[in-house]
């Protein structure tokens, strides 16, 4: 039987070459570079401004519906890019932070796989340049003092039943998610029923994701809603006066960070909103960035297309009036025959009627991008050793007759070299095939009928049920100003649909929304469905179990 190596062996077998370089192949000027170490840097926001270079081309990579057997969405991306890199192509590559959450829990590392990976691998995956530790101080600086101007007298009037900021931290902890807090008398606070979201679920982190410059950060932190007072009109970070020092804390975490893939070629990774549960993309600052400094841009979206992608262009695009050239949809046998009801014990051996059954999901995906946001696409298909040619052969066939071709990707096992077919037809796209980008909904339709659109023409349900409590969130919010807003929908990313049973490409669903709230800095709707949570719980096996540290400093364990 074959052995593979672990991630982490490969990517610590890896001569890194030192970030200076990796920014003149950026085009980066050194004086725009602050060294964190020999392998990472933070680049000046002057940059984007003072850079003379014509804007590249913006490709998005997205996936299927994730499923238990894997896709390789983020090794795709960085694959794809050493690819490009491979044919001669001037490209850099713009990723998300993983969270602490996913590194500890279920997922693992979350900085590609096999010998498509960016690296420091450890460093990305851990405190990297401390920029979720920013996130999250700045969150908790506006709590304390939410809290504190309530204790010391509460000149605002704030009702404590009707407080909408929570606390955060970056770890996956389901303990957190509702706890009592001011106890222990006057000296000690309000008493009052409090609560802990992830740091990636955190609105701070919408807001730094989305910022254009410090002076739009400041602006979207001053409008972040805390609460409501007696009166029921909303309490915003600036009424508390908290803007300054949050946007001070979030000063160097403004700025992308720049890494490089096991191949050399620069790349910007810099924040990081789950889709599931927030937007789902790195920073508009370090995509913009990316744009700038390469002349193709790879950048992803979180979870399956329905997710990440519908919300990088139905909200990420619109603010920051980006266009991506092309679109990759991921996919891999394995995951769509699951879709077709195998189970993951089952994977290895050919199975085309579970094929055929699994196979709707990634057609509604390649669908929508084509026909709902008129993008040209290919899809991606990460070869596994067990995947027979017919298997792949059902796949192209199904696709070619939505006007779409797949291509084989082997970079897990070979890097750039297995992305260079993809590279070639990516380039393609964009030289031969011109998008009319449309995105799902206009702004200026109600927030019900966004959520209307976004179910029925990405999802592919038959309508929305708002329970009686949420209408009157919305009665509330559309009251207040805030219709013309995109919506951020917060779903499982295990099925089209609410229910993360159903899967492959359910019909005839309708999506329930139970809750619906503001993040008036980060100038959207939150739309949250099924039972989708914003602080997961650790899996009964965490993959924290299997991390050490030896006596000369090396990490193992890390996926």
């Amino acid at each position: 039987m074959a052995t593979y190596k672990t991630d982490i062996e490969i990517a610590q077998e890896c001569v890194m070459k030192p970030i200076g370089e990796i920014a003149e192949v950026a085009h980066v000027d050194e004086k725009y570079i602050e060294q964190y170490g020999r392998y990472k840097a933070k680049i000046d926001l002057a940059l984007l401004n003072e850079s003379k270079r014509e804007n590249g081309k913006l490709i998005l990579v997205t996936a299927i519906t994730p499923t238990p057997a894997g896709e390789g969405k983020t090794t795709t991306t960085i694959g794809l890019a050493d690819g490009l890199k491979r044919i001669g192509k001037d490209v850099v590559v713009a990723l998300r932070e993983p969270s602490l959450g996913p590194v500890f829990g279920v997922k693992g590392g979350a900085a590609g796989g096999g010998y498509a990976q960016v690296v420091p691998m450890e460093d990305i995956n851990l405190h990297f340049t401390g920029d979720f530790h920013a996130i999250g101080a700045a969150n908790n600086l506006l709590a304390a003092m939410l809290d504190n101007h309530i204790h010391q007298g509460n000149a605002l009037g704030i009702d404590t039943r009707r407080i909408t900021w929570k606390r955060c931290v970056d770890m996956n902890d389901r303990q957190l998610r509702h706890v009592v807090d001011g106890m222990g008398g006057k000296a000690n606070g309000v008493v009052r029923e409090d609560g802990f979201d992830i740091t990636v679920a955190s609105e701070i982190m919408a807001v730094l994701c989305l910022s254009n410059s410090i002076s739009d950060l400041k602006d979207r932190l001053s409008k972040i809603i805390v609460g409501y007072n007696f009166n029921d009109e909303p309490v915003t970070a600036g009424d508390l006066k908290a803007t300054g020092a949050m946007a001070a804390l979030l000063k160097d975490a403004l700025k992308p960070n720049l890494v490089q893939t096991l191949e050399g070629t620069p790349a910007f990774v810099h924040g990081g909103p789950f889709a599931n549960i927030a937007h789902g993309c790195n920073s508009v600052i370090a995509t913009k960035m990316a744009l700038k400094m390469g002349d193709y841009a790879v950048t992803e979206a979180g979870f399956g297309a329905d997710l990440g992608a519908e919300k990088f262009l139905d909200i990420k695009c619109r603010m920051a009036g980006l266009e991506p050239s092309a679109v990759v949809i991921v996919a891999t046998v394995r995951a769509l025959k699951m879709h077709g009801g195998l189970p993951k014990t089952a994977l290895a051996t050919e199975d085309l009627n579970a094929l055929e059954k699994g196979i709707p999901n990634l057609l509604r995906h390649v669908s929508n991008i084509k026909n709902v946001y008129k993008l040209p696409c290919v899809v991606a298909v990460n070869r596994f050793p067990t995947d027979t040619d017919a298997e792949i052969d059902f796949i192209i066939d199904k696709c070619k007759s939505l006007g779409v071709n797949t291509v084989l990707s082997t970079v897990w096992a070979e890097g750039g070299k297995g992305g260079e077919a993809l590279a070639r037809e990516v380039v393609r796209l964009c030289e031969e095939e011109k998008g009319n980008f449309t995105f799902s909904y206009e702004l200026d339709t109600t927030i019900e009928e966004k959520i209307e659109a976004i179910v029925r023409k990405v999802y592919g349900g038959v309508g929305v049920s708002i329970l009686p409590a949420a209408q009157k969130q919305i009665d509330k919010l559309a009251e207040l100003g805030f219709s013309s807003c995109p919506v951020c929908m917060a779903k499982t990313q295990y099925s089209f649909s609410d229910d993360p049973t159903k899967l492959g490409a359910p019909e005839g669903f309708t999506v329930t929304v139970k809750n619906v709230k503001v993040s008036a800095g980060a100038g959207f709707i939150v739309v949250l469905t099924g039972d989708i949570m914003t602080m997961p719980g650790l899996p009964k096996v965490p993959a924290a179990e299997k991390i050490d540290l030896d006596e000369d400093g090396k990490i193992t364990g890390l996926f």
